[in-house]
């Protein structure tokens, strides 16, 4: 003979630490993400993984049955007599009256999945945004900035020009371009510098007088829009925001730059300059039509190219 109480429904299941590791693995592949290391994202994704696939399990699956607890009755404990023993049977449950699932779980696995669905809206964006490049690289393009006879030997010239004039400003770049006479394969060369600074990506400015009363437009009416500044005595480049300073050919000189400016490259198309994709440099030995370029694929700004600092950028944000 055995007490039995009421009817309860199964309890949760107990306290764990699955929950913590899910959290962990979240952080993980974020940080991950942010810093742009794939091994710290696989880390965390394996993380989030094994330990959601634990906390699932005990959900599903940890449900605990309650203690028998006896109902007191005026007369005394209820008793249910054993079959086997000769006693009554117990009255038999309608179908209806059967719980086939507890209205509890169905709670719990609702909440969850309305949390789950809650937590990817909002993490969703975040996740898009880490992933993201902070300073979005230049498409593939070609702008032809004008004739090769607009840039006088030896002077640098300022070239502003839109990437998508329909975009307005916002698409607007600066190349500091330089004539440097034939090279030695008689073709002429020139020196493009991109005025984005290799430290947090402001706009670097000139060392010397800027001409702007001489300024005018090179392809007038073309969707690029390209105006060309002449300059006088330029000693270098300069930003403006924290300090940085670059000589005549991009190498950083002073400040927190890693390393030196950007460069364009370039063709020359019937005696006129068409700048191509950007591209980034470690360093410049020699000057001119002389200059030998440890040129690199584009990079963001404070990644080093080269050396063993290097080797904490194994990846780029795409």
């Amino acid at each position: 003979m055995e007490t039995r109480g009421p009817t309860e429904p199964p309890q949760g299941p107990a306290p764990s630490l699955w929950p913590l590791g899910f959290a962990i693995g979240i952080t993980v592949a974020l940080v991950g993400l942010v810093i742009g290391s794939w091994s710290a994202v696989a880390v965390g994704g394996v993380l989030l993984l094994a330990f959601g696939f634990l906390w699932a399990r005990d959900v599903a699956t940890g449900m605990q049955e309650p203690p028998a607890v006896a109902d007191e009755a005026p007369g005394g404990p209820e008793t249910v007599t054993d079959v086997a023993a000769g006693g009554p049977a117990p009255a038999e449950l309608e179908d209806e009256e059967i719980e086939r699932f507890p209205r509890n779980v169905f709670l719990e696995l609702s909440t969850l999945g309305l949390g789950a669905a809650i937590g990817g809206l909002v993490t969703l964006p975040v996740i898009v945004m880490a992933v993201g490049d902070p300073f979005v690289h230049d498409p593939v393009f070609e702008v032809d900035i004008g004739s090769i006879e607009d840039f006088p030997e030896g002077e640098f010239m300022i070239a502003t020009f839109f990437i998508d004039r329909a975009a307005g400003e916002v698409s607007r770049r600066t190349a500091y371009v330089r004539y440097n006479g034939p090279a030695e394969n008689g073709e002429p060369s020139f020196t493009i510098v991109s005025n984005r600074c290799v430290h947090l990506g402001c706009p670097v400015q000139v060392n010397g007088l800027v001409l702007t009363n001489q300024k005018k437009e090179t392809n007038e009416g073309a969707a690029t829009l390209v105006e060309v500044t002449p300059t006088a005595a330029a000693s270098g480049f300069g930003c403006p925001c924290h300090g940085g300073q670059y000589d005549t050919e991009g190498n950083r000189v002073a400040g927190p730059p890693v390393r030196a400016l950007d460069r364009f490259r370039f063709d020359i198309r019937d005696g006129r300059l068409v700048l191509l994709a950007p591209y980034s440099v470690a360093e410049v030995e020699g000057q001119g039509a002389d200059a030998v370029i440890k040129a690199y694929p584009l990079v963001n700004p404070s990644v080093h190219v080269d050396g063993p600092e290097a080797l904490f950028y194994p990846f780029e944000a795409p």
